[in-house]
């Protein structure tokens, strides 16, 4: 197998793979995977049915591979030898792993399964986040219409480049209750990347206006043809309602072709995965790490 650092003009013979892919796990976006590759190293390698991603951190290789298919041992077996014998994949959704597991059963390899609870995305119907019809979703009604009684002038705008300086503005008072300043730096140097390739990367984003001045904004990229995935979320918290108006807004103006968003993960944040849990994803995509091994 030949890797090559991942670039700009990937994107289109990795997309004719994962779009079609029906994997809606969100390290499948290609606007992700630029936008992290300096932090994971990461690598591609396209095959006719597959791309396998390589990344390296902290001195450990890990694999992952986005196919429509169950995982070949040829391929299995040409991982491993690039591994050097130790074989970790990352990112399989439980499904795989079954699939894996039948694979193995007749071959000299064994492996071990952890599940990632902290990684699963979150997946919801872009209908209901945008009507939130249901008792189970009255809160979040709530918070709307007192957002919109309270600035009924705001304004929704398709996030372009001469609003990036805002968005930068913006990030700044999010952060202002944040004690993790390394994470939030390396998310600002993602954000960088995003900005300085939106176009190249396809990009769609929104952002709120109230009384001439940004109060949340949203981006993201396609993962799947059906898929649509929520890369960033910031809002100015003294605003109440915010978080909840730009999630509403923005998916009730994307193109209708997207059934589903995929809104990430919850990092194992306890608010975080309760804000996510309240809005009822219809899909929690399941993320395991399978470490592969030979028997002698």
């Amino acid at each position: 197998m030949t890797f090559h650092h991942l670039s700009l003009s990937d994107r289109e013979a990795m997309q004719a793979v994962t779009l079609p892919s029906g994997r809606r796990n969100c390290n499948y976006t290609f606007a992700n995977l630029v936008g992290w590759q300096f932090w994971y190293y990461t690598e591609v390698c396209v095959l006719e049915n597959s791309v396998v991603l390589r990344y390296t951190f902290e001195g450990k290789r890990a694999y992952m591979v986005c196919t429509s298919e169950a995982l070949s041992l040829k391929l299995i077996e040409a991982l491993f030898d690039d591994s050097n014998g130790d074989l970790t994949l990352i990112g399989l959704e439980d499904s795989q792993v079954a699939q894996l597991s039948a694979r193995l059963s007749c071959v000299p390899f064994s492996f071990s399964v952890e599940p990632v609870r902290d990684q699963y995305d979150y997946i919801y119907r872009r209908t209901d986040l945008t009507t939130l019809h249901g008792k189970h979703l009255n809160a979040k009604r709530n918070h709307i219409h007192r957002f919109r009684a309270e600035h009924p002038d705001f304004e929704y705008r398709p996030l372009r480049p001469e609003f990036f300086d805002e968005c930068r503005r913006l990030t700044e008072i999010w952060q202002e209750d944040k004690d993790d300043s390394d994470t939030i730096d390396v998310e600002k140097q993602v954000m960088e990347t995003i900005f300085s390739n939106w176009d190249a990367l396809g990009m769609i984003g929104g952002c709120i206006f109230v009384d001439g001045r940004m109060v949340a904004f949203t981006y993201g990229s396609v993962v799947t043809t059906d898929t649509f995935d929520v890369c960033v979320e910031k809002a100015d918290r003294h605003v109440e309602g915010a978080f909840a108006i730009i999630n509403q807004q923005f998916a009730e103006h994307l193109p209708e072709q997207y059934i589903y968003l995929n809104r990430e993960e919850d990092m194992g944040i306890p608010g975080l995965r309760q804000a996510k849990l309240s809005y009822h994803p219809e899909i929690l995509l399941t993320y395991n790490v399978v470490h592969i091994t030979k028997n002698d």
